[in-house]
């Protein structure tokens, strides 16, 4: 059995609850809820120095961090369906899609943190409109390229979901009024990938 320390709300958290589910593995996963709230978490703080989630723990003890280590090392445990292409072109286009989707949700969950945990007179202006534009270039440069669906969906299609659905979660959706191909994209992954919704936050 493998645990896996995460939080409810982390997109990065979901995206390795999906790639559990799609490759037949959340049956041997032990999900332990983890209070990112809490000043250095002495759970967290033990399994990852950087005291960041996810982290999946072997049963021998290994630690892996962060998500996308996590999401290739099950997708090296079961061969289908290949979620990360072994090599070529195609695999780097997956991985750049999937670096696309995290610093979408890096950014997105700074501001998240910047209103919860920073003073009103501490916040800086500059640096949230700085965090927004990454998100608003990001929406942009992915709208006007937006992913082929193939039905059959990827590492990197696993993370943009993961993060336009905590913008949806966190945010409001208001991504969706400017980028109608994105929110008709999202819209073919829930369908056709049950652990979207399966591990959406409550």
């Amino acid at each position: 059995m493998m645990t896996l320390l995460s939080a409810p709300a982390s997109p990065f958290g979901r995206k390795v609850k999906i790639t559990a589910k799609l490759k037949g593995l959340f049956d041997q996963l032990s999900v332990e809820n983890i209070d990112t709230s809490q000043p250095a978490n002495p759970v967290l703080k033990a399994r990852n120095p950087l005291q960041k989630i996810p982290v999946l723990i072997l049963a021998d003890g290994t630690e892996l961090y962060d998500s996308q280590v996590i999401c290739e090392y099950l997708d090296s445990l079961v061969a289908d369906p290949r979620l990360i292409p072994a090599s070529g072109m195609v695999r780097f286009k997956t991985l750049r899609r999937g670096a696309l989707a995290d610093g979408l949700m890096d950014a997105a969950v700074l501001l998240v943190y910047e209103q919860r945990f920073r003073p009103e007179a501490m916040r800086s202006e500059a640096w949230t409109a700085r965090q927004q534009s990454k998100i608003d270039q990001t929406l942009a440069h992915l709208e006007a390229q937006p992913p082929e669906w193939s039905g059959q969906p990827d590492y990197g299609d696993i993370t943009l979901a993961s993060a336009l659905g905590y913008l949806d979660f966190r945010h409001g959706g208001r991504w969706r009024s400017n980028h109608p191909a994105l929110v008709a994209w999202l819209g073919q992954f829930g369908q056709s990938i049950s652990a979207f919704d399966e591990t959406a936050p409550r």
